[in-house]
């Protein structure tokens, strides 16, 4: 059994704050976990646009704080999100987050990421895996 808080979390490795200065994410259990998912607690901040392709990740999202506007770049559709609602990119799909207020999530990662990943230039988390135990 694991039990830890965010507040624990806080500025280890992993506290990941992203090289875009757009959000930050407490990722709370990652891939050496081995449970076959990674859990987050991410910020985006008010004011920004975080354009993102999880092309090799499904990822769900539930606001739990805050407001933004999600686009899907594949439909052209656009929904506002607020606490309570949730988004699943289920078919990998190409999005941008325009923040409005700061917007408090928990996203869950299949497959997990590592902690180490940030967004590429095409908003992509690379697929990274740690090591098989011996």
């Amino acid at each position: 059994m694991i039990v830890r808080s965010f507040k624990d979390i806080e500025g280890t490795d992993r506290h990941v704050r992203a090289k875009s200065g757009t959000w930050e994410s407490k990722r709370i259990v990652l891939a050496k976990e081995r449970v076959g998912f990674s859990l987050h607690e991410t910020i985006l901040y008010a004011g920004t646009e975080t354009s993102m392709w999880y092309a090799n990740h499904i990822e769900a999202v539930v606001c739990t704080r805050g407001e933004a506007e999600l686009t899907d770049h594949e439909t052209g559709k656009t929904y506002t999100v607020t606490p309570g609602t949730m988004y699943l990119l289920d078919g990998h799909e190409r999005h941008t987050l325009r923040v409005k207020e700061d917007f408090h999530c928990i996203c869950v990662f299949n497959p997990p990421v590592t902690g180490r990943e940030d967004h590429d230039e095409n908003g992509v988390y690379p697929l990274l895996t740690e090591p098989e135990e011996v």
